[in-house]
């Protein structure tokens, strides 16, 4: 019985389904592969694409792509003028190949969302009439797929019907069919491999990322979303029927993860800057250290991590919720196991985190500063800080490793939303020198953190110890988007405050 004929036997709608991804996810590889050759064995297809191998492996290795998906939403056309039953019956004798691709922990976690009343359903940019047998196979409960019209006489017109089921589309038509079978998405789960569906797994209560693609692996650990492997065999893996919490993983310091973030931070990542960078052997090779550095753009971020990955090490960055929300470098920071601060909450434990990272043998690194400073307090020789920095460092008592920055707000200045990423035919140099550990006297927050900013300043070129009244238009880029605030008070404010 069809999900939807069973649903009007039911007073009540379950209270949420589980939406799982095909390629790479439910399956262990792609589908393309399987429906290629059943249908040149039905005569549908007479040869080989040229380079089709070579797209098959491109996607079990690095997953979705855009050229690929431009591809697939051009086959309806293709598909023009032939039986939609002779295609059916090809995806008939294809179900049992691609059954036997699924992979091994697929079953038990099915059992799960079974036990719990959750239909399951397959949502997937493969066309429906190809993966609705395979589908049945299985025992799911419904298809959530791309769909081409047919014409009277049974043959495909060449046009969709529907939306094409790829990433937003997937969530379109994952929305229309929990709003026709009363599903709340806030209650569903959804798994995928791929970052295009991200917006699905942003929709849902329960987002699960399986096997991920190396972009999605980033976007995980943003997200901090659960991540499963379906592939191992089940004996090796935890008690399923203890629940879906039981197998998932969230990678928040995963180290694995940690790398992949630092091989998007080399600078030829960032055309749009170039690179001065000194000192990166005072960073201890081995063992935990605290890293500062002066705050002068959301680009700071970024700039540490591009010298920190000299030393092939990782860090987690500590920094207010801004930096982690801006594009680009908030990816970074994030995806390298970053400690998110929201002083609103007046809450130590982001210090706590820092100090358990520290105890673990990590890198720390943070602007003692907290914010950018503002307007005219930009251009203040003398940098001023919060206590964050010397309170953890006479927690851990580990080294305090000074890092001076310059010219990272020219890249992205205080006044726009994102960095200047077009220019690139004579980007501005930013420089980053990192100095020898501050000797700190564990005794005073306050003494401690002026010697901090001193170090601090002691590596920045000269000119930034030279007052200079700023004009009209440095003060404008020293200054938020919109600001309204009170110019007179950045001046004088407590460091680190909004």
């Amino acid at each position: 019985m069809a999900y939807s004929d069973a649903m009007t036997s039911r007073k009540t709608a379950p209270r949420g389904a589980a939406f799982f991804d095909l390629d790479r996810t439910l399956l262990a590889g792609a589908s393309g592969e399987v429906f290629s050759r059943a249908m040149r064995e039905a005569g549908l297809v007479s040869r080989h694409i040229p380079g089709e191998n070579l797209l098959y492996k491109l996607f079990n290795t690095v997953g979705e792509t855009l050229p690929s998906m431009a591809l697939a939403r051009q086959a309806v056309t293709l598909a023009k003028g032939r039986p939609q039953a002779t295609i059916q019956q090809a995806a008939n004798g294809a179900a049992a190949s691609l059954a036997a691709m699924v992979q091994p922990l697929a079953a038990p976690l099915f059992a799960e969302h079974r036990a719990a009343g959750r239909p399951i359903v397959l949502a997937t940019t493969t066309p429906y009439d190809l993966v609705k047998p395979l589908a049945d196979l299985l025992g799911l409960d419904d298809v959530v797929a791309t769909r081409y019209s047919v014409a009277a006489d049974g043959t495909y017109d060449g046009t969709l019907d529907g939306p094409f089921v790829w990433s937003a589309g997937k969530l379109a038509a994952v929305r229309d069919w929990a709003e026709r079978h009363g599903v709340a998405m806030a209650d569903s789960f959804a798994y995928s491999d791929s970052v295009y569906d991200t917006p699905l797994l942003a929709a849902v209560g329960h987002p699960f990322v399986v096997n991920p693609d190396p972009r999605m692996m980033l976007m995980a650990a943003a997200r901090r979303w659960p991540t499963l492997d379906l592939s191992a065999p089940a004996a090796e893996k935890a008690d399923l029927t203890k629940g879906v919490s039981s197998m998932a993983k969230i990678p928040v310091v995963n180290l694995e993860i940690q790398r992949l973030a630092l091989s998007f931070t080399h600078p030829l990542f960032f055309p749009y800057a170039k690179f001065q960078i000194d000192g990166t052997d005072r960073i201890p090779a081995t063992g935990p250290a605290i890293i500062v550095g002066n705050h002068r753009s959301y680009f700071d971020s970024a700039a540490l991590a591009v010298a920190i990955a000299q030393t092939d090490r990782t860090v987690r960055f500590l920094g207010k919720k801004e930096v982690f929300d801006a594009p680009v470098v908030g990816q970074i920071a994030s995806a390298m196991g970053g400690i998110r601060v929201d002083r609103g909450t007046g809450s130590d434990e982001p210090l706590m985190a820092a100090a358990e990272a520290l105890a673990n043998g990590d890198l720390v690194a943070m602007m003692p500063q907290g914010t950018i400073p503002r307007g005219r307090a930009f251009y203040e020789p003398e940098l001023k800080a919060r206590w964050g920095a010397a309170r953890l460092a006479a927690l851990a008592r580990v080294p305090v490793i000074p890092v001076g920055l310059w010219g990272t707000e020219k890249v992205w200045p205080r006044s726009a939303r994102v960095p200047n990423m077009l220019n690139v035919v004579m980007p501005p140099t930013v420089s980053i020198t990192v100095g020898a550990p501050v000797k700190l006297a564990y005794k005073s927050p306050d003494a401690d953190t002026k010697k901090i900013m001193k170090a601090i300043m002691a590596l920045l070129p000269p000119e930034s110890r030279e007052w200079h009244e700023p004009t009209a238009e440095e003060i404008a880029l020293a200054l938020p988007p919109g600001y309204k605030g009170d110019l007179q008070h950045e001046s004088v404010r407590r460091p680190g405050t909004d």
